[in-house]
């Protein structure tokens, strides 16, 4: 029998717990019996009350953190330092302030062997993609908030990555210029088809984007639930939360997502 339709997830997390040790001596636990998987190409939101592990899940696909038991799979094959396969957006702007847009978006070819000439070629046909090829020569502090998005985009796709891991990239962005990245993004993501795991705090937003949502225990996190979102793709972000499914993922994840929510609540006012 062929198994020419069979595909290995991207990535495995598999019954994976976290622990580390607090500046006050204490022994605390980030992520308790974590599963998750993301098949290669596929968008996966997620999502659960602030504190609860979120961003050390994406540490723990990095290679910046390892598993305190269980293991952590990229492409098949365990996680063994940082993977030149994987790209991070992070929340705060990871921009060189000292250096113009266009050198920041040739950074990571250079550093990665490609000439000045290749880099410099590429990241003008990035910039252009993202629009801002009238701004090559700006410094990140004459930009605006989404403009600088824009730049960590293309000096994260410049470099090509397989995996692409996102930690609430867009919260500080007001409303209209997020829709604007959101949609921005997906046309991105389905140009380069990489597998992404993005964090957020925002459910609409996981909704809008992903493919599949995972909701996370209030900590020590756990997988609480995993909704598969079945809405047509291409999506406008500006139109798609109108719609009567999208609404109806949006009640029913907020329904599990908010009895976690209170119970984070409760313990940090407990604690208090």
């Amino acid at each position: 029998m062929s198994d020419i339709n069979i595909r290995k997830p991207a990535i495995e997390l598999l019954n994976v717990s976290r622990r580390f040790v607090s500046p006050t001596g204490k022994s605390l636990t980030a992520l308790r019996d974590f599963t998750m998987f993301v098949e290669e190409g596929e968008f996966v939101a997620v999502v659960g009350p602030t504190g609860c592990g979120k961003s050390t899940t994406l540490n723990l696909v990095t290679g910046l953190a390892r598993p305190s038991a269980g293991e952590v799979r990229l492409m098949g094959g365990p996680v063994d330092g940082i993977d030149p396969r994987v790209g991070f957006v992070f929340q705060t702007d990871a921009l060189f302030p000292w250096r113009n847009v266009i050198d920041n978006v040739m950074a990571g070819p250079l550093f990665r062997g490609k000439s000045r000439k290749e880099a410099e070629d590429s990241a003008k046909r990035w910039l252009q993609r993202v629009g801002l090829s009238k701004f090559l020569h700006h410094y990140p502090h004459q930009l605006s908030g989404g403009m600088r998005k824009r730049v960590s985009l293309a000096q994260t796709f410049i470099n090509e990555p397989e995996i692409l891991l996102m930690d609430e990239p867009f919260s500080a962005l007001d409303v209209q210029t997020r829709t604007v990245m959101h949609e921005e993004l997906l046309r991105l993501w389905a140009e380069r088809k990489a597998s992404v795991v993005f964090v957020t705090h925002d459910l609409e937003e996981a909704v809008a984007l992903a493919d599949k949502v995972y909701v996370l225990t209030a900590g020590p996190a756990t997988v609480k639930s995993v909704y598969t979102i079945d809405l047509p793709r291409p999506r406008v972000v500006s139109e798609i939360r109108y719609e009567p499914r999208f609404i109806d993922y949006c009640k029913t994840i907020w329904e599990d997502l908010r009895q976690e929510v209170e119970a984070s609540y409760r313990r940090s006012s407990e604690a208090a």
